[in-house]
């Protein structure tokens, strides 16, 4: 069974936040710790902060691999350039890492299966180009992955989504992949072709 960490934790929104921040909260604790505990307890009251610490360097590794909004900016303009096709081989490519299983699907909600081990996830991005994204795809993607019994589903959209459609995604476990997120699955997969300058 895989944990997963509560969105609106305390924990998950200083991940999101800058590193610093973190880092801020577990001196703080320390000094608070150092003068208000008796001497004798201050050292152990200071390791209250330990965790802090770690989200702090945890969000300061996500934040220095972000790509630069620049990058995005290049990276979201070459793939919103691809035709279907070239958009499909690339998604593909990006999928398979090593132990994963990416296969092909025709039509039903659904573009990819990606196996990991047991576990089974569906990926489309079939409205990859739609400046605004409703709940129908979603729901489209939702009765694949029941249908094929799939575990999970990730539904990749270069436009906005709708409230609606966010409550939707979140209420069938699928995974809105777009952005950053899916700027740093081209950058590590290396499946999106360079430009040629």
């Amino acid at each position: 069974m895989k944990l997963k960490m509560a969105e609106n934790s305390l924990f998950a929104i200083l991940l999101r936040s800058p590193w610093w921040i973190s880092l801020a909260l577990a001196v703080g604790l320390a000094v608070l710790a150092q003068l208000a505990l008796p001497e004798k307890y201050a050292g152990a009251g200071m390791l209250g902060g330990l965790p802090f610490v770690v989200i702090a360097a945890m969000a300061a590794q996500r934040q220095w691999r972000a790509p630069s909004a620049a990058q995005a900016e290049r990276t979201l303009q070459q793939l919103q350039a691809l035709g279907a096709a070239e958009l499909a081989t690339v998604l593909e490519a990006a999928f398979a890492k090593p132990g994963h299983a990416v296969r092909r699907l025709n039509g039903g909600g659904a573009d990819f299966e990606v196996v990991h081990g047991a576990r089974r996830t569906l990926v489309s991005h079939r409205r990859w180009k739609a400046a605004r994204t409703g709940v129908q795809p979603l729901r489209e993607l939702h009765a694949a992955q029941q249908r094929l019994q799939a575990d999970d589903g990730i539904y990749i959209g270069g436009g906005e989504l709708g409230d609606k459609a966010r409550a939707f995604a979140k209420a069938s476990n699928i995974r809105l992949l777009n952005g950053d997120e899916l700027v740093r699955l081209m950058r590590d997969s290396g499946a999106l072709p360079a430009r040629s300058a």
